[in-house]
């Protein structure tokens, strides 16, 4: 699967020769410039097992590099070097630390789902963008995203009480991504709930705050889904040979169980 796009060979790995005679010819300049061979010393031989361990890219396999993903990409469209054709060969060949050199990027997507569509293996290359975004956050590549955060929060909610209640899922997405609460859109929306909803609803929802809401019975069903969970990370992070992680996975899910 050999990539032969002119975009991506990086202006790194151009060399040109400003002054060079072959056989009494000028060939200065433009007409002497090569692409820097190297030899890959970081190779991965199980990047692609990693991808596929993480929700979205378990179809990853299934490529045969077409490149639909990035024809109908929306991202690309502005920004050429969004390429998830060429990420997912990356992937493939196990070229990680090429990869790498782009993990500021890979975050730009906007989950339309036009490569998804349009991809004719059911790769799910919007799949796959996630888990490449996760696999650079589980390996310590990149920090948390703040959508990972607020995922993180919401989960947490839904598995202590079973419901959510939002006053308390914005202060705590705000806290741990250290913003303030004193924000004007915030203020407004506060103003205009106040403004426009029924003293009943705005009654509950008081009740809400000071109290935050729970499931009836949901004590046998949070313990069944914690367990799930640590057993789904366990084994993330196994695949990705994090093993400091999975023991305390497993610990987690051991004390789950039995507790």
């Amino acid at each position: 699967m050999p990539i032969h796009e002119q975009s991506l060979i990086r202006p790194e790995n151009l060399r040109t020769r400003e002054n060079l005679v072959l056989d009494g010819v000028d060939v200065s300049g433009h007409w002497s410039t090569f692409i820097e061979a190297r030899t890959v010393t970081d190779y991965n031989e199980r990047l692609q097992e990693e991808i596929a361990s993480l929700p979205g890219g378990e179809h990853i396999h299934r490529c045969w590099q077409c490149g639909s993903c990035t024809n109908a990409c929306t991202v690309n469209a502005v920004n050429p070097e969004f390429n998830p054709r060429f990420w997912i060969y990356l992937v493939r060949v196990g070229m990680e630390a090429e990869l790498l050199r782009d993990k500021d990027i890979i975050w730009q997507c906007v989950s339309c789902n036009k490569c998804t569509y349009a991809c004719p293996r059911d790769v799910f290359p919007e799949g796959v963008m996630k888990a490449l975004g996760h696999w650079l956050e589980l390996k310590g590549h990149t920090p948390k995203s703040p959508s990972m955060v607020f995922d993180e929060v919401f989960t947490e909610q839904v598995m202590e009480r079973g419901r959510i209640e939002e006053g308390r899922l914005i202060e705590q997405f705000f806290k741990r991504t250290g913003q303030g609460l004193k924000q004007d859109w915030l203020i407004e929306m506060a103003r205009r709930l106040l403004r426009h909803l029924p003293l009943a609803m705005l009654t509950r929802m008081g009740l809400s705050r000071l109290k935050a809401p729970r499931t009836s019975g949901w004590a046998r069903s949070r313990a069944v889904l914690k367990e799930y969970v640590h057993e789904q990370h366990a084994r993330q992070r196994s695949e990705l040979g994090l093993a400091e992680l999975v023991d305390t996975a497993r610990r987690d899910a051991a004390g789950i169980s039995h507790g």
